[in-house]
């Protein structure tokens, strides 16, 4: 009785840490959509540039019109808080992170929005 027991529990213990483990993989292909202000194609190209400096950001696409940008990072290599830090330091606020001022007065006057 006390061997099934045993069995019983170092089974459950086995289980339990193995459902922890797979709660903590990362997605090698994860979509995010996040907003990110800007103005123009200058915009555009300086957004998926800062994005793309961001090592495991596979697909970075910023629309003007909706001013959202639709990434696929790699998890294991960057997480989403690295690329709204990325974008922000090249002077676009996201939804999450505020740019610096000195690297929002640095953007070219067309590429100046308006900051709520």
């Amino acid at each position: 009785m006390k061997k099934l027991i045993l069995v019983m529990l170092v089974t459950l213990v086995g289980l339990s840490v193995q459902a922890q483990e797979k709660k903590q993989e990362k997605n090698k292909n994860a979509k995010y959509e996040i907003n990110v202000n800007g103005n123009c194609d200058q915009c555009k190209k300086r957004i998926e540039k800062a994005a793309y400096s961001v090592k495991g950001v596979k697909s970075a696409q910023w629309h003007q019109d909706h001013h959202d940008m639709h990434l696929i990072i790699d998890e294991t290599k960057c997480s989403i808080d690295d690329v709204h830090a990325a974008v922000a330091k090249a002077g676009h606020d996201t939804d999450k992170v505020k740019a610096k001022d000195e690297d929002y007065e640095n953007l070219h006057s067309c590429c100046q929005y308006e900051r709520l």
